[in-house]
């Protein structure tokens, strides 16, 4: 059975939603349609998408109507508070707005005609990204039906917001792909080609610093051969056994190492708490099917990397290792052919 609220009924409203998936990339198109519709069906004065920003505990709005400029951008930042409501009950129906503790700013609400406010959790795959508001001029209770249509329709908001972030993710990572390569083809210089990979990657990605140690097999021990944004202390903290750091990187699989200050698979638990270096992810340096060494990148604060960074920075650090190995081939060529030249002038002088 379905309800009829504002000449239109949830089953439509979903569907609309839907249907605006598959004939627009727009990420803000489809947003602005989820608010108009929560305000069209429940019989709404105004909604609000919130979106939480990556890494911190700040809500920001990213589509809206029917809230004014002076109210929508009074405190954005005060929505991290409801968001932590939300997500403890599932919702936050408030009936009386200008009133209720668990609101803030009760006189602004009272001056825009803000009466009852239904917040409901924006989430993809279980994971809140944002918030969604449906205000009301009128004091209001709201239904178990309400509630479970405004839960839908913020997840709708969740899957475009989802979705945009990926794709901006995938055109991303191509062009720092591209650009790094590109840097990395233009050269035959080992150093300049090892300062490249390590420093560009690093900027790319965001992380603190990032080293790359090349593996010595005689010894079995990681040399470094480049670093970017490691102290020296750091860097003259002892050797790296092949053996005892991150061993399976040689094994040629990229790891994340959670907390280095901790993790057994890691050493200088000590240093690395002292550098502020708090994650670590190592992928492998290979030349065809042969580790050669290893890229490190560390971050000063708890990171999980994405499958799609770790592709990347996978693919880079691949890269990097075919083109010192072409460097490497060079530098042989040219010390054979100096080698020939002066072979040959000995030869001449005999007659």
């Amino acid at each position: 059975m379905t309800t009829k609220k504002g000449g239109n009924d949830y089953f439509e409203s979903i569907c609309e939603v839907v249907r605006a998936f598959g004939t627009t990339l727009n990420k803000d198109e489809i947003l602005e349609l989820i608010v108009d519709n929560a305000i069209r069906t429940m019989n709404g004065k105004a909604a609000c998408l919130f979106l939480a920003e990556e890494g911190e505990e700040i809500y920001q709005p990213v589509a809206q109507k029917g809230l004014s400029d002076n109210y929508l951008h009074a405190d954005p930042m005060k929505a991290k508070k409801a968001a932590k409501d939300v997500l403890e009950g599932g919702y936050m129906a408030i009936k009386d707005a200008t009133s209720d503790p668990r609101v803030e700013n009760h006189e602004a609400k009272k001056k825009e005609g803000i009466a009852s406010i239904l917040v409901v959790p924006a989430l993809f795959k279980g994971k809140s990204v944002g918030i969604l508001s449906l205000y009301t001029d009128t004091p209001r209770d709201f239904s178990p039906k309400e509630i479970e249509f405004l839960k839908a329709l913020a997840e709708q908001g969740a899957i475009a917001i989802e979705h945009a972030r990926l794709f901006e993710q995938l055109r991303e990572n191509t062009r720092i792909f591209l650009d790094i390569a590109a840097s990395i083809h233009s050269s035959l210089d080992i150093k300049k080609i090892l300062h490249i990979l390590s420093a560009d990657v690093a900027d790319a990605l965001g992380v603190k610093a990032s080293s790359i140690r090349l593996l010595d097999e005689d010894k079995q021990v990681l040399e470094l051969v480049s670093s970017y944004g490691l102290s020296e202390e750091y860097l003259d903290k002892g050797p790296i056994h092949a053996d005892k750091s991150i061993s399976d990187t040689l094994k040629g699989k990229p790891v994340w190492i959670e907390d280095a200050t901790t993790d057994d698979r890691v050493q200088y638990h000590d240093e690395k708490k002292k550098e502020g270096i708090v994650s670590i992810l190592s992928v492998p340096i290979k030349t065809k099917e042969k580790v050669i060494g290893e890229l490190r990148l560390y971050t000063d604060r708890k990171r999980e990397f994405t499958e799609d960074e770790i592709m990347l920075v996978n693919a880079l650090a691949y890269l990097g290792g075919l083109a010192i190995q072409n460097a490497s081939l060079y530098l042989m060529l040219k010390t054979d052919m100096k080698e020939l030249q002066e072979d040959m002038w000995s030869h001449r002088s005999w007659f």
